[in-house]
C-alpha cells in the first residue's frame, strides 16, 4: 500500500494518530518487534510501521520502555529543521499497547543502498547533520529510504539521544567539513525553537539531561560550523552496517 499522498501532513498525522490500526505482519529482520500493519479513518487508509513499547528488547546503555519516545522526538526534530528526514511518526495505542507508529515509505528498489550510502546526494549530507543532533548510534544503510522521486527518508531513531557520545553511521563522507550555508541557518533557526514549544515537546518526551545534551550538540555545531569527528571511544559505524 502506498503512501496517502492525497492527505497534507497534518491529516497523515491525524490518520496515524486516531484511526484503526489493523496488523497485516511483523518485519523480522527488526531488532524489536516491528508490525507492519494498515490504518484506517474516514475511508482513508493508509500503510504503516507500529512498534509497542512491550516489543522493545532491552539495552544496557538506554533506558527500558523509551525507544519509542526517542522515535517520535526524532520525528520531532526532522519537522522542526524542516529537512522532511523522518517519515510521519506519532507515539498511539495499539493491539498491543502503547508505541510509535510511522507512515510506511515505499522504496525505489532499484537504489543501490551500499553506493548511496557513498554517494554525495544532498539529503544525505542533511541526515548526517540530523543524525550529530539527535545523536544517532545506529545509521544503518538499511535505515535508508529511498523513493522514486529523488527523495531519502532515514528510519529507526529509537537508540538516539544518549547523553553519551554515540555517533555511529555510515555518513562520515563529511566529517570535518565546513557545515553548508543552508545547514547553518537551518540549525540556528532550530537552537531558537529548542527555547520554546519544541524544547518543552522534547521534554516531554527525554529526560531533561537528555534535552540538554542535544542543545550542547546544536552549540557545538554552530560554534564548530563543521561536521563531527568519528569519536576515539566509541566505533564510529555501527555492525552490521546494513
Amino acid at each position: 500500500m502506498s503512501e496517502p499522498a492525497v492527505l497534507d501532513l497534518p491529516d497523515t498525522l491525524r490518520l496515524l494518530r486516531d484511526g484503526e490500526l489493523s496488523v497485516e505482519g511483523r518485519l523480522y529482520d527488526a531488532s524489536n518487534a516491528t508490525l507492519f500493519c494498515t490504518v484506517t479513518l474516514d475511508g482513508v487508509s493508509a500503510a504503516c510501521v507500529h512498534k509497542p513499547i512491550a516489543g522493545e528488547r532491552p539495552l544496557w546503555d538506554f533506558p527500558d520502555g523509551t525507544l519509542a519516545f526517542r522515535e517520535v522526538a526524532a520525528y520531532a526534530v526532522s519537522e522542526a529543521l524542516g529537512w522532511d528526514i523522518v517519515p510521519p511518526t506519532v507515539l498511539r495505542d495499539g493491539p498491543f499497547g502503547t508505541g510509535m507508529c510511522q507512515l510506511w515509505i515505499d522504496i525505489d528498489e532499484s537504489v543501490d543502498l551500499a553506493a548511496l550510502a557513498r554517494s554525495d546526494h544532498p539529503q544525505l549530507r542533511r541526515m548526517a547533520v540530523f543524525d550529530a543532533v539527535v545523536n544517532n548510534a545506529d545509521r544503518k544503510g538499511g535505515h535508508l529510504l529511498p523513493t522514486v522521486d529523488g527523495h531519502v527518508y532515514g528510519v529507526d531513531h529509537g537508540v538516539c539521544f544518549s547523553t553519551d557520545d554515540k555517533l555511529r553511521t555510515l555518513l562520515w563522507r563529511w566529517r570535518g567539513k565546513r557545515l553548508t550555508d543552508e545547514a547553518i541557518d537551518v540549525l540556528s533557526g532550530f537552537r531558537a525553537q529548542l527555547e520554546g514549544d519544541l524544547g518543552a515537546e522534547l521534554r516531554g518526551l527525554l529526560a531533561p539531561e537528555e534535552v540538554a545534551m542535544t542543545i550542547r550538540r546544536v552549540d557545538r555545531l554552530l560554534s564548530t560550523r563543521r561536521h563531527p569527528l568519528p569519536s576515539d571511544e566509541w566505533p564510529p559505524v555501527p555492525w552490521p552496517p546494513f
